[in-house]
């Protein structure tokens, strides 16, 4: 398979301020084969150390602070090869060894030449990071599941991810593309972006194995539920986990603690709601009370959504069978178009630092899916879980703020186009969205 995240690691090991790097991101990810991926690609040889696997290795960071002396005990008791600059060394499962995350700041300091990347869960970075994490001494990049592109690419539909790098004008996709797209979307849909059900699926064609899979890594989760400090905290984790489909299958979207259990409060399930939104397991998405930079300034904290890591683990836990591929345009709007806003949201955060918001007004009801925020400007956006492009919310949302909406977008299966303010994306273009911006806006300031 292809991660386009292998592209950050390249500049990560040519730039000449390296630091010790650490790639967090929810369990089952992709974080170590990235990593070994990367070693095989782009150097030498690769020293790879499991510290969940061999906890001897930890004794070597308790008793000196010296990392070249560290690195020979490693050499002596694993029999592997390091040297400067020609080989990665590879610290996997950190997340349990605060001496070993600490010692990358000597890393930083003192051995500038060894290049040393971690795995950590995203969890263990958000427990390390109130201790003695070495902050300003490493560099942290995010692995989010495997996009729609990497989808493509890992499936063999070069010559479609090829077509789409190719599009330079909105222009209406050609409908043997589109029809393809649409139908490829319709599977990730399926195997989500989780790197094994996408291997299963695209090197064996097993149905059965990729479901399999998906409910291996969602009973893997709750087991972890079990490692909260405070085992009071377990069953309401899992509750709200559980709670998720019933959340989204919702006209209104936003997060209910009384859907979890009925007469359950904020401030009893807060906590175990954090739990989840720290493990990266869920994201949370703020209401915004205006469409105003900086985005993140303009949050409504008393309202949120939630929304799965990925799609195909979302499906899993609807239930859906697989069979909803072959029912037309089922897999898009089943469940009020769950599955369609929680891909958005997903590829969306894979595309920013700053996570989206949400806006919305009660009397009369208008309510915008996601608001993003590039540079200075602000983006309204409505999902479409079919070729239906009617958007009051978005037409009330450029009424209210016309003096700080350039562009508008709309994620749909219609083909893509420019109507007036309005960027109609199809969902499988999702990727690209950042590019198609910039030529609406061309195309804008042309006109």
């Amino acid at each position: 398979m292809q991660r386009l995240m292998i592209n950050k690691l390249l500049a990560w090991k040519e730039s000449s301020f390296r630091k010790p790097l650490i790639l967090k991101g929810i369990r089952q990810v992709g974080k170590t084969w990235l990593l070994k991926e990367f070693g095989k690609l782009y150097y030498e040889n690769t020293a790879y150390f499991n510290f969940g696997e061999n906890i001897d290795y930890k004794q070597f960071f308790e008793t000196t602070k010296d990392v070249k002396r560290i690195l020979r005990n490693l050499m002596l008791v694993s029999g592997q090869k390091i040297e400067p600059h020609k080989t990665l060394i590879i610290f996997d499962e950190i997340q349990d060894c605060p001496n070993v995350i600490n010692s990358l700041k000597y890393f930083c300091e003192n051995a500038p030449e060894y290049h040393i990347a971690c795995a950590c869960s995203q969890l263990g970075i958000a427990l390390a990071m109130s201790s003695s994490f070495p902050v300003g001494k490493v560099k942290l990049l995010h692995v989010n599941p495997m996009t729609f592109t990497e989808f493509l690419l890992a499936n063999k539909d070069d010559n479609l991810v090829e077509y789409l790098n190719s599009i330079d004008i909105l222009e209406p996709i050609p409908q043997t593309f589109f029809n393809k797209l649409c139908e490829k979307l319709k599977m990730y849909y399926v195997t989500g972006g989780m790197p094994e059900p996408i291997q299963r699926w695209s090197e064996l064609n097993d149905v059965e194995a990729m479901q399999e899979s998906l409910s291996s890594i969602i009973t893997a989760y709750e087991r972890d539920f079990a490692k909260h400090p405070n085992i009071s905290e377990y069953p309401k984790i899992s509750m709200i986990f559980r709670s998720i489909p019933s959340q989204l299958a919702r006209e209104n979207k936003k997060f209910l603690f009384n859907v979890v259990k009925n007469g359950a409060r904020a401030r009893e399930y807060k906590n175990a709601l954090q739990w989840l939104v720290d493990a990266g397991i869920v994201h949370k998405i703020y209401r915004s009370s205006s469409p105003s930079f900086p985005l993140i300034a303009y949050d409504d904290k008393s309202a949120f959504k939630i929304y799965l890591a990925d799609v195909g683990l979302l499906r899993a836990l609807f239930k859906l069978p697989t069979f909803a591929f072959g029912e037309k345009n089922r897999l898009f709007t089943e469940f009020k178009g769950a599955l369609t806003e929680n891909f958005v949201l997903q590829s969306l955060v894979c595309q920013s630092d700053l996570t989206p918001r949400y806006w919305s007004q009660n009397n009369p009801s208008y309510e915008v899916d996601f608001l993003i925020q590039k540079e200075d400007d602000i983006y309204p956006i409505e999902v479409k879980a079919d070729n239906n492009t009617k958007a009051t919310s978005l037409k009330k949302f450029k009424e209210l703020f016309s003096d700080k909406v350039k562009l508008r977008i709309r994620y749909s299966l219609d083909n893509l186009k420019l109507e007036g303010d309005v960027l109609n994306i199809p969902l499988f273009m999702i990727d690209y969205t950042d590019s198609l911006i910039k030529l609406a806006l061309n195309k804008l300031d042309k006109s």
